[in-house]
């Protein structure tokens, strides 16, 4: 056991880092480094709990979005090459109008269209994710 632990320890180190939020990284650190393709447009799919109703909202990049009593700013959205399974990542910045008409910050971070679960929007109302960059 006493010859493990050394080979142990940098296994849980990289399970440690690998499970580390998304929504943390820093805005420059962009899955465009991985092969990503920056796009000017991201396609968003976004739910209101309560009446059901599902809308889809194209925004341009640091242009603000309204559902509902949310402000969504898109900041970066990526794409996959097209030679390459289909995917895409968008920085978004998520603001609560409801009791402040300057919002209060929601969600901010990166959401992944293959990968919903990963880093989400977390609200009572609504639910919001990537479909993909244009």
């Amino acid at each position: 056991m006493r010859r493990l632990r050394p080979l142990l320890r940098p296994l849980l180190l990289g399970l440690l880092l690998a499970a580390t939020p998304l929504a943390e990284a820093p805005l420059r650190a962009q899955p465009q480094d991985q092969g990503w393709v920056p796009k000017r447009n991201a396609k968003l799919q976004a739910l209101d709990k309560v009446t059901a109703r599902i809308t889809i909202l194209e925004t341009p990049l640091g242009r603000p979005a309204t559902f509902g009593t949310l402000r969504v700013i898109v900041h970066a959205c990526n794409a996959r090459p097209p030679e390459e399974v289909p995917d895409a990542a968008a920085w978004l910045e998520v603001l609560e109008t409801r009791n402040d008409s300057r919002g209060l910050p929601v969600f901010r971070g990166w959401m992944f269209a293959n990968a919903p679960g990963v880093s989400m929007l977390e609200h009572p109302v609504y639910d919001l994710r990537v479909l993909e960059c244009l």
